[in-house]
């Protein structure tokens, strides 16, 4: 639709106010000091996370695995928990138009990153109740993932706590 001559002039002007982009592609604008010592796990330390998140509703189920994951890696005995809407992250059986297919990019992120997280030998826990509360069905979790009674989140967390575990407890609101 062309626009009339002054709206196409006030584009023109626009768009020659500030180059676009301003940095060419690979430009680095951020500094890479990194603050503190990378950490490893010291004997026994464990790293829970409790996920009450929602997959693409925010980035905060997904960076929560990934979090555990390098924690995983450091040498921690790590764990995820997801309980309420964040149950939904453990489905196999999420996709689109089939499961295990992604109908945008990145929709089998958590996904691909909870089996990785197991494969590499962390734990999922997944809480019945939401799963139900949410219409998952138990044996469409991801292998691996453990199902849990609803009761089992505050003594999973009580649990970690008496180990001295570092817990990471994520929420979506």
């Amino acid at each position: 639709m062309p626009f009339d001559s002054s709206i196409a002039e006030n584009i023109t002007a626009s768009l020659a106010e500030i180059p676009h982009p301003a940095l060419p592609k690979g430009t680095s604008i951020y500094g890479g000091t990194k603050i503190f010592p990378d950490y490893q796990a010291q004997e026994g330390e464990s790293y829970f996370t409790l996920v009450h998140g929602i997959a693409h509703e925010s980035s905060v189920s997904f960076v929560a695995v990934l979090q555990a994951t390098r924690a995983l890696r450091k040498g921690f005995e790590s764990a995820l928990y997801f309980y309420g809407p964040g149950s939904i992250n453990c489905l196999a059986t999420r996709g689109f138009p089939t499961t295990g297919d992604s109908g945008f990019p990145g929709e089998q992120n958590i996904n691909d990153a909870l089996t990785t997280f197991i494969k590499e030998g962390g734990t999922v826990f997944c809480c019945r109740f939401g799963l139900g509360l949410h219409g998952g069905r138990e044996e469409d979790l991801i292998e691996g993932v453990i199902p849990a009674h609803p009761l089992d989140v505050q003594d999973a967390l009580i649990y970690y706590a008496r180990k001295g575990a570092i817990i990471n407890s994520t929420y979506m609101v």
